[in-house]
């Protein structure tokens, strides 16, 4: 079986404040932390006992995990082990990164975003630097607030070409013609990002070849599709594998609407769907 599982656990916690974020400075008990240690080694576990499966994860925690250091863990163990052709986590880089020379850097890649206001530049822009001369696969990104332009600006001129810079659109703004051109001067992908896009009764691949786990292991098509397809641990969800429409009006988040048969994006990021790095920066 070939599927790619988009892992989200209970942690909720993160280091940073950013105003658009609900779970900004949220912290987790010790009672919380440990549920959620445990419930990761319990899917690291089941990952590493599927030998006979070709596995990508991409760690999508509400919380920042790369602070946690059974998240660093995880993404090494599991980027050493065969049936895992890639492992991926989103990231604020707030973390320390010498854990990364345990890693296979074949297999483990970072989908990681700036903030301004939350970490100096100087600090983000070095841990970058640090990234590339590990020879980390890693994208980079901010949300495309007016206020971040010149700091998106300032990140272009300063990554190395090969390091793609994504703009995400900020929830619920409208952009001008001027203004999305002065985003997709930065990231010529952002008109996917720049609107919604329709989805009711159109073919995806969540479901089929993707699907969401949380914590307990229940797993869903997709993060916002609420329908449960049974348990990753008991297997109930093999069977409920299958092609299907998204029922929903529309999909406004790349980790969703990436895996949309209707549009490219499995070709543009041939190789980087997990870490959103297009292909023509892929093969680097």
């Amino acid at each position: 079986m070939d599927l790619t599982l988009l892992y989200r656990g209970p942690l909720a916690s993160c280091d940073y404040d950013c105003p658009y974020c609900p779970f900004a400075k949220r912290r987790d008990s010790t009672e919380q932390l440990r549920a959620d240690r445990a419930a990761l080694e319990r899917f690291t576990g089941w990952v590493s006992d599927r030998t006979d499966d070709r596995l990508a994860v991409l760690f999508t925690p509400w919380g920042e995990g790369l602070v946690r250091s059974w998240y660093r863990r995880a993404l090494v163990d599991l980027s050493r082990l065969p049936q895992v052709r890639r492992v991926a986590i989103q990231t604020n880089l707030s973390c320390r990164t010498d854990w990364l020379a345990d890693a296979d850097r074949d297999t483990l890649a970072l989908w990681c975003t700036y903030h301004p206001g939350q970490t100096p530049y100087d600090r983000f822009l070095g841990t970058c630097r640090d990234l590339v001369a590990r020879g980390v696969r890693f994208s980079v990104g901010i949300v495309g607030f007016p206020e971040h332009l010149e700091h998106a600006r300032r990140l272009r001129a300063e990554l190395p070409a090969h390091v793609y810079l994504w703009v995400n659109a900020a929830e619920g703004r409208t952009y001008t013609h001027a203004e999305a051109a002065e985003w997709t001067e930065l990231d010529p992908l952002f008109a996917y990002s720049r609107h919604p896009h329709r989805s009711a009764g159109l073919p995806c691949r969540t479901g089929e070849s993707v699907v969401s786990v949380d914590g307990d292991g229940t797993v869903r098509r997709c993060h916002f599709v609420p329908d449960e397809l049974g348990n990753l641990y008991d297997g109930t969800y093999r069977q409920a594998l299958r092609p299907r429409a998204c029922p929903l009006a529309v999909c406004d988040c790349h980790i969703g609407y990436v895996h949309l048969e209707s549009l490219p994006l499995y070709d543009v990021f041939a190789g980087g769907v997990l870490e959103r790095i297009p292909a023509r920066q892929a093969g680097r």
